[in-house]
């Protein structure tokens, strides 16, 4: 069975710490599907090159990265260029043969482009944006995941897709890492966050929501704030359609999968899968 782990691009994401435990993972002979975000280093990039980030509010209260033509080539760069080739690198270093590759790669992640977002302004209006290069999956090239992972590869992902006509687009890496877990028809999907978990109240973090049953999710959306809204959104995507369950959690890999963080899922606790 494959695990599909998500590596949150946001800053105070552990990295070192979680390959070190892929590393333990894989040696136990676990294959694992990594895939990452780079929301931190995008916005540092986008301030040194002088093109400010711009993030927009949808009218069902998702935030989300404008990517303009200037911003999606910043964003390669960051994810693509830098954060994979690192993350690679790290995996490397502690004995993992990682094989880094874009959704653009293979055809692995095509998704259909936007064409219009929609924008909640400060004042409350709607605006509608037409030149922006997101997009949401609707095809993942698993049988080219499947031939790694059967070489002794993991796949290590940056969550760039390429469109039906051919163009890069930003996609959710959250949302991304479901669509593979559902691909892959793994049984559990991790994503790793600089937060505990779930939180009741975002300012606390002893108001961690351990265990969510997943035709309850719903029920706990009012709890999340930012980006934590697209996680379990990402989670609802890969319970709906076939994964287990959805673990999420910082610092480290094997005490989330364990439930130290927030664990929502189908199957009784007793039935999860531990490493």
């Amino acid at each position: 069975m494959t695990l599909v782990v998500k590596i949150g691009g946001s800053a105070g994401v552990t990295t070192l710490n979680i390959a070190r435990e892929i590393a333990q993972c894989v040696a136990k002979g676990q294959r694992i599907v990594v895939l990452h975000g780079g929301s931190d280093l995008t916005n540092t990039l986008s301030e040194r090159l002088g093109h400010p980030v711009r993030m927009i509010t949808s009218p069902s209260g998702m935030v989300g990265r404008y990517t303009d033509s200037e911003t999606l080539s910043i964003y390669a760069m960051a994810v693509a260029g830098q954060i994979n080739t690192e993350l690679v690198a790290c995996l490397q270093q502690q004995g993992v043969n990682a094989f880094g590759l874009a959704g653009v790669d293979g055809r692995l992640l095509l998704a259909r482009r936007k064409s219009v977002v929609r924008a909640v302004t400060p004042e409350g209006r709607t605006q509608v944006l037409r030149d922006d290069y997101t997009g949401r999956i609707e095809q993942v090239n698993a049988a080219l995941l499947l031939q790694l992972l059967d070489a002794g590869y993991t796949p290590v992902i940056a969550p760039l897709a390429l469109s039906w006509e051919g163009e890069r687009l930003n996609v959710d890496g959250d949302r991304a890492a479901a669509a593979v877990a559902v691909a892959l028809k793994a049984n559990t999907l991790v994503i790793m966050t600089n937060v505990p978990g779930l939180l009741t109240n975002p300012a606390d973090n002893t108001t961690l929501i351990r265990t969510i049953p997943a035709e309850r999710l719903a029920e706990f959306m009012q709890y999340a704030q930012g980006r934590m809204r697209k996680k379990l959104l990402g989670a609802q995507e890969a319970l709906q359609d076939g994964v287990s369950q959805v673990c999420i959690g910082s610092t480290s890999l094997l005490s989330v999968l364990n439930g130290a963080g927030t664990t929502i899922e189908e199957i009784s606790s007793s039935e999860r899968i531990t490493i």
